[in-house]
């Protein structure tokens, strides 16, 4: 029997520093759910079709240590509410690291990356824009799960995309549009102040 997209996903969860327990109930459950929801609705690399199992992680930190890997990795030292270390960005048919990947022992997961959350800018955000502590963090897994996945926001055209698939995706979970009457929105899209990041760096 084949084995449904959010199925064949295995989460590596990991709870660095925050209090996210105590902002939204069951987080692990919450964040897992939102994290499959955004891979099965997606678009996937032709790397990984088929019954491919894959595996990435999910850390929930604080804004402390996002900030260093956003200085370190992405020369930006202040804080940002997500960021994304995608593996598969670069990988190409003709590409030597696609073969490595390909050449994994038989039945291993493809790696496609860490998304990591800041708890103090989630936070902050969620009260700004007047959104639940645990709407905002679901949009949050979501965005961050469709960057390991090679979407972007650079030019308005893949921003929309990637925006409509966000909506989408939140709608089946219960969760209104996020970008509508946000002020925001352009800002979140342009890589501002409290802004996700995205890297196709090796992941810490």
């Amino acid at each position: 029997m084949t084995a449904s997209p959010a199925e064949r996903l295995d989460i590596s969860f990991s709870l660095e520093s925050g209090d996210w327990e105590t902002a939204a109930a069951d987080v692990e459950r919450l964040t897992d759910a939102a994290a499959r929801a955004a891979f099965e609705a997606a678009e996937k690399p032709e790397i990984l079709g088929g019954d491919t199992p894959v595996e990435m992680s999910l850390v929930l930190a604080d804004d402390a240590l996002v900030q260093t890997l956003n200085r370190d990795y992405r020369d930006k030292d202040k804080p940002t509410n997500v960021l994304s270390f995608a593996l598969l960005d670069d990988l190409d048919d003709t590409d030597e690291s696609t073969d490595d990947v390909l050449a994994r022992d038989e039945g291993m997961p493809i790696l496609i990356g860490d998304v990591i959350l800041a708890f103090e800018t989630v936070q902050r955000e969620a009260l700004e824009q007047g959104k639940s502590f645990e709407d905002h963090l679901t949009h949050l897994v979501i965005h961050g799960v469709l960057h390991l996945l090679g979407y972007d926001h650079q030019s308005d055209p893949d921003a929309d995309r990637m925006e409509r698939l966000e909506t989408s995706i939140l709608a089946r979970l219960g969760i209104a549009d996020p970008y509508s009457a946000n002020p925001a929105r352009s800002a979140a899209a342009e890589g501002e102040t409290g802004a996700d990041g995205a890297t196709t760096l090796q992941p810490i």
